[in-house]
């Protein structure tokens, strides 16, 4: 179980009473609110239907969509306990830097543009930096030239996590690793608005792709240059690779 203050304690012992659940259930969702910076809360308590979702002033969802009246207690208890945040120190203070901080991420990274929390897991983001913790380990990523708009994780057991950014949607786990260990798993990248600089990992398959035969059609040859191209302008290629393969490809012509 979590530490607590003793003026954490005394909350949890409060709601508990008043809200008719658990100790453990209350600390799950002072952690989840906690996580979600005081504003949301992602949460899988089985006292509070399962999974769910809790955002100040916005839709609060769970597991039983119907049952309205969990939906207010979730709504009610998300609100104070945001309240009791801002006054309350219900966690011992940890050091900034250190895992378990509100502050995970090495100091040297400054201040983040954003930054939020999902069940066990909290993001930041930074000038080409994005840091992750995922069970007290810290990992950071280099974000490329992604203008990250948000962090989202998958519901369930799976620590898989995505970020939306001017290409879409993209897994994190593709992106390079500046320090720390690989902690979340790949997940297929979709809604792509253009190529990203993730397209690196399939340039092998792609470039064997490219070598055709010489009765491939002038169809197939145009295509594949398309994704030459592609390639080329994520950065999977240098200048002289494109031009030497796009000379080859247009010579089968």
């Amino acid at each position: 179980m979590q530490k607590l203050t003793t003026e954490g304690q005394n909350l949890v012992n409060n709601l508990s009473s008043r809200y008719n659940l658990s100790h453990d259930a209350i600390i799950h969702m002072i952690s989840a609110v906690n996580n979600g910076g005081g504003t949301m809360a992602q949460f899988n308590s089985p006292e509070l239907g399962g999974s769910g979702q809790w955002m100040q002033g916005g839709m609060t969802m769970v597991g039983d969509m119907f049952n309205y009246g969990l939906k207010m207690t979730v709504d009610n208890l998300c609100n104070e306990i945001s309240n009791a945040l801002m006054t309350t120190t219900v966690f011992p203070v940890i050091p900034v830097g250190t895992p378990g901080s509100n502050q995970c991420w090495p100091v040297e990274l400054g201040i983040p543009f954003s930054s939020g929390g999902q069940n066990n897991i909290r993001y930041a983001v930074f000038p080409q930096r994005l840091a992750v913790e995922l069970n007290g380990q810290v990992t950071v990523y280099d974000t490329l030239d992604h203008n990250i708009g948000g962090v989202s994780q998958q519901q369930g057991g799976d620590t898989s996590l995505t970020f939306s950014s001017q290409y879409g949607t993209i897994s994190v786990a593709t992106l390079p690793i500046v320090s720390g260990n690989a902690n979340v798993q790949a997940t297929p990248q979709t809604n792509f608005a253009e190529p990203s600089p993730q397209t690196i990992i399939q340039e092998e398959p792609v470039m064997q792709e490219m070598n055709i035969t010489e009765n491939e059609s002038s169809f197939n040859i145009i295509e594949l240059i398309e994704k030459l191209s592609q390639l080329h302008g994520a950065g999977a290629l240098t200048d002289a690779e494109f031009n030497n393969k796009k000379a080859e490809l247009l010579s089968r012509l």
